[in-house]
């Protein structure tokens, strides 16, 4: 009998039924890539509901494709890349509670993820241009998100497809596929002024977002091209004083990485950095940029993101149907779980970082999911199926 049901009936009051539950306040926000909706979810009772659906892009004949998703810091609004558009991509920011267009901003080819300073005044979007011709540089777009305009698009390398800003508010990294490099930009300058590699490069002409099933017919990794005439105009483009080498003890210099994502730890001492190719993550000291482990992971490392609380780093094994979760603390592998869906793509945390929350993508008319895991068992213990390929996935709090 619990202590509320014997001091009832101690006193004579008559049975007293238990509180429900308290309703979380935060709620979970998925973009699914093919159908162009933005899916709001809650946790209640243990499971996982949806609570609404939302509508995005411009194109009605066409998929928008929306990839990723940032809920902004004041979590008054959210910001969410779409991929396709005439002839660019673009950064959208949202209301948070009633999903209308606060603002759009003209990005560049193929928009992938986002991050945010902490005082919400930038928005940093890495342009991948899967489909272009390689090797080339692309940029970093760079947006001012209280008027929603573009700042610059900052030329950086070929394919950067994870971008950070760390808590401090001070830097950014930005982890780059076909240069297999990691960047440092300062934010008060919004400029490169670090890079090393994380591994050999990949020289694969056009494009495609896994790059693993293009392993084999790969050709000797080469330089980017020289940039655009013009470019140069642009802060950070100049290389040449840069660190562009792995560092001493660094990772295989003649191993491929493929750097899909690349995440901070909370007190913004560490990296980590997740090989797409090398079915690894690479974990890196932030104040020097040097190389300090390299850690097995499943097959198609893709997203990596370590917990709020720092007690764990989790990566989604995209070609595996799996997550690894490593102990932050002493870089061990603690768990290998499986999904309930093949192709794992994104992470998010409840504020508290006793959950993670983890997209898959559909397959056909299979729908994708999402799926959480307790991290106090280490066990998979709820599924909510999410239609039209579920990518990015962030975490909203009620302010």
């Amino acid at each position: 009998m619990s202590r509320l049901l014997f001091l009832s009936a101690l006193l004579g009051l008559g049975t007293v039924v238990p509180p429900a539950p308290v309703d979380p306040e935060y709620r979970l926000v998925v973009v699914s890539e093919s159908g162009d909706i933005i899916t709001w979810i809650r946790v209640k009772d243990g499971r996982l509901e949806t609570e609404r659906v939302v509508p995005i892009g411009i194109m009605p004949a066409d998929i928008d494709g929306p990839h990723n998703v940032t809920v902004a810091p004041d979590n008054r609004s959210y910001y969410v890349s779409v991929a396709h558009g005439t002839p660019y991509g673009s950064l959208w920011r949202l209301d948070a509670f009633n999903d209308t267009l606060i603002g759009r901003a003209p990005v560049e080819l193929f928009p992938t993820t986002i991050s945010v300073t902490p005082d919400g005044d930038l928005a940093f979007v890495a342009n991948s241009d899967f489909y272009g011709d390689r090797p080339r540089i692309n940029p970093l777009s760079i947006v001012h998100t209280p008027e929603m305009t573009t700042i610059t698009n900052l030329p950086v390398c070929d394919m950067p497809h994870g971008v950070k800003v760390n808590h401090a508010g001070s830097r950014v990294y930005v982890s780059c596929m076909h240069s297999d490099e990691l960047l440092e930009l300062d934010i008060s300058t919004l400029s490169v002024v670090r890079r090393v590699k994380t591994g050999s490069g990949h020289a694969m002409t056009g494009g495609g977002h896994d790059l693993d099933a293009h392993k084999a017919a790969a050709a000797p990794a080469s330089a980017p091209t020289p940039a655009p005439a013009g470019a140069s105009e642009h802060a950070g483009h100049d290389m040449s004083s840069m660190n562009t080498t792995g560092p001493k003890g660094g990772p295989d210099p003649g191993k491929e990485c493929a750097p899909t994502y690349v995440s901070v730890s909370p007190d913004d001492r560490t990296l980590y950095a997740a090989c797409n190719v090398g079915y690894t993550m690479q974990v890196w000291d932030a104040a020097t940029m040097t190389f300090i482990k390299e850690l097995p992971t499943g097959k198609g490392a893709y997203n990596v993101e370590a917990s709020p609380d720092g007690k764990f780093v989790i990566v989604t094994n995209k070609k595996d149907q799996s997550i690894s979760v490593f102990d932050a603390r002493t870089l061990a592998e603690v768990a290998r779980i499986p999904t309930t869906k093949k192709i794992v793509h994104g992470i998010a945390y409840s504020p508290d970082s006793r959950l993670a929350f983890i997209t898959q993508e559909s397959i056909g008319a299979d729908p994708g999911a999402v799926d959480m895991i307790d991290l106090t068992t280490l066990k998979n213990v709820a599924t909510l199926a999410v239609p039209a390929q579920p990518t990015g996935i962030s975490t909203w709090r009620k302010p």
